[in-house]
Order: C-alpha cells, then structure tokens, then sequence
C-alpha cells in the first residue's frame, strides 16, 4: 500500500511538473490504449498488454498512469468535451437556421470522431451503458455531456417539426434516434485512412436525413 502510494505522488507530482518528454510519452500511451480497446474492447485489453506495447515494465506504467480506467477516461477526456463545446457554440449562433444548426452538428459529431480516433469510439463501442450507470464523479460528467448533445438535436428537431419544415408524421424522438444511429453506427466500419474521408460521410448522412424527412407541405 505504501509503494502504491509512494508512486501516485510521483505520478502525480511528475504530471504537475509537466516536462515535455513525461506529458509526451503519456499521450503515446493514451494512443495506444485507445487502439487496443477499439480493437480487442476495454475488457479483454490488460494494463500489461498496453505497457508492453508502450515498452515499458508494468511497474513503469504506473508512473504515467494508475489504472486501465485512468487510461479509458484519459482516451475520452479532450474529445468529448470539445466536441460538446463546438456543438454549443453551433447551437448559440444566431446567424444560423435551425436546419442549418442540426446540418453543422451532424458535421461536427462526425469530425470529432475522425479527429479523435479511435478515443471517442471506444466510449461508442462498449461502454456508453457502463459509465451512464456509474456514480463517479467523471462517469457523471461524461453522462451530462452526452445528454447534453442529445438535448441539443432534440430541441433543434422539435423547432423543425413545430415550424412545418420537416415531416410532420414522424415522431422527435426516432428522427433524432436515426440521428444518432448513423453517426454512431459509424464506429464498425469508418477509419480515417478509409475509402471515405469524415466530410463525405457525413454530407451523405446529411442528405439522407433531410431527404427523408422532407416535408410534403
């Protein structure tokens, strides 16, 4: 217990100090974490398969990082919250229509995944449901983030259908669900070195969105 107490203050202290070679060999792991679960999932990666693939003892890794969870939270931290934020400052801009929001948002959820790949996807591909049912603190505020985003496209979805400039027959709740379905389904089949880059894919999910749901009036 001493030991690993002895280690966390060193952590701790090293990641305050923040020299350059420390804060950069911690972004290689976050790297390579987020690869190893994207491609094996959270569970089945160990913390010695990802210190092995670090090169480095597993006792080392605890001078970057403390746990797997730490790593998993670390892959996540920057990407959500900033794209929570880009998608704010979308929502807030008054120069914007409201088609034109959702259209800008759908765009921005699809260049966080293609900027922050494969971090954001890990939370996509296994553990939305885990962390929501979390009492942490962290899994709290990732929790608020993303029903924030979903509050978002809700509310721009039921101005649309207030105002008659979507179809009236399909309810808020599915037309914001195919949304979601779309963007996140995206996690089994796109990568950035793809035969699509992130802006084809999502103009296409644009117009195959607002295409179907054209209003007939």
């Amino acid at each position: 217990m001493q030991k690993n107490s002895n280690m966390s203050k060193r952590r701790q202290s090293a990641f305050l100090e923040g020299k350059e070679d420390y804060i950069a060999k911690r972004d290689e792991i976050v790297t390579i974490a987020a690869r190893k679960f994207k491609d094996n999932g959270f569970r089945a990666t160990s913390f010695s398969q990802i210190s092995q693939h670090a090169g480095l003892e597993r006792a080392t890794m605890y001078y970057y990082f403390g746990s797997k969870e730490e790593l998993f939270r670390e892959c996540l931290r920057h990407g959500v919250k900033a794209n929570i934020i880009e998608c704010e400052k979308i929502f807030e801009d008054t120069g914007l229509e409201d088609r034109e929001k959702l259209e800008a948002i759908i765009r921005q959820l699809m260049k966080a995944y293609d900027e922050n790949y494969p971090n954001m996807y890990v939370y996509i591909q296994e553990e939305m449901k885990r962390i929501a049912n979390e009492n942490s603190p962290w899994a709290k505020e990732i929790s608020a983030q993303t029903q924030k985003f979903q509050q978002l496209v809700l509310g721009l979805l039921s101005s649309l259908k207030s105002s008659g400039k979507i179809r009236q027959d399909v309810p808020v709740s599915l037309a914001a669900n195919a949304i979601f379905g779309m963007l996140n389904w995206t996690h089994r089949w796109y990568h950035p070195d793809g035969v699509y880059k992130a802006s084809e894919v999502s103009d296409a999910f644009v117009k195959i969105f607002f295409g179907g749901m054209a209003s007939s009036e």
